[in-house]
This record gives structure tokens, C-alpha cells and sequence, in this order.
């Protein structure tokens, strides 16, 4: 598990490792996996999975990772202080400064199918000026999530 984790941060540095030399890699090649460090991780995997149907890619009893419907992204959730972990990814997530977009094909019906399910939505359905239909939800950790169906801009 050390491993995965350790090649996802050096996927991200556009920099591999092979026998100890490090090279310049493709960046074409390269894919984010957003991370979170919280307590909430069985609170997460219920919102995810069931409330947004994502996909359980891996999961132990410290790490989890969750991917979107179509396999296109991932998300991560890692238990605080973890022993098998370095310093720097032990602190927990505080609950601020973090938003995800969650890109769909119909706007009107994930709204109807999460308001169906009870869950709160924190902005309304509403369209902008520059084109984008969306609304936005909560996830277990205090992260926003705006659902959003992409339009061509309005004049």
C-alpha cells in the first residue's frame, strides 16, 4: 500500500523514480487523485457510494479510494495520524477551503434523484450568466460539491 500511495505523489511531480535516478516523465500521462485526510471515512463511503454512486476502487481499514461512475476521476480518504504514513499527510482536513465539481450530463435530473433521497441541497438548482446550470450539496467532511451541467453562454 506504501508503494500505491507513494506513486500517486510522484505520478503528480511529473518526475518518476526507476533503480533510484529520476527522469523527466510524458505529463500527458499524468492524473489527479484529490486527497482527504479525515475521521469520516465510513461516513464518506456512505455519502459517495449511495448517495452519488461512485465506485470502490480500493478500500482498507485506513485508506479508502472511491471513483466516479464512468472511472474518469478518483477521490481518496486516508484516516489521520496513521502510522504507515509520513508527517505531512496526518493532520486532518479542517473543513474549509475545498470545493469539488462534479461535472454531469443532465443537471435537472441528479437534482430531482438527490432531492428523491433526502439530501440537502445548500445551493438551488440556478443557472449563471456565463452559461453553467448547477446546484451544490455537502459532503460528511464539510466539503461543497457543486453538480454542474456545462451550457454555452448566454449573450
Amino acid at each position: 500500500m506504501k508503494f500505491f500511495m507513494t506513486a500517486i505523489f510522484i505520478s503528480l511531480s511529473g518526475l518518476s523514480s526507476i533503480n533510484g535516478q529520476t527522469k523527466e516523465t510524458n505529463l500527458k500521462t499524468m492524473k489527479l487523485n484529490a486527497g482527504i485526510i479525515t475521521d469520516k471515512i465510513q461516513e464518506s463511503k456512505t455519502f459517495y457510494t449511495e448517495i452519488l454512486q461512485f465506485g470502490i476502487t480500493f478500500e482498507n481499514d485506513f485508506y479508502l479510494l472511491l471513483h466516479t461512475p464512468n472511472e474518469s476521476a478518483e477521490i481518496s480518504f486516508l484516516k489521520p495520524y496513521h502510522a504507515s504514513q509520513q508527517p505531512l499527510f496526518h493532520d486532518p482536513f479542517n473543513g474549509k477551503g475545498l470545493y469539488l465539481t462534479i461535472e454531469v450530463d443532465n443537471v435537472e435530473e441528479m437534482y430531482r434523484q438527490l432531492k428523491s433521497k433526502g439530501v440537502e441541497i445548500k445551493i438551488d438548482l440556478r443557472e449563471e450568466p456565463w452559461g453553467d446550470r448547477h446546484f451544490a450539496i455537502q459532503d460528511p467532511n464539510g466539503i461543497g460539491v457543486d453538480i454542474v451541467q456545462y451550457t454555452e453562454q448566454k449573450n
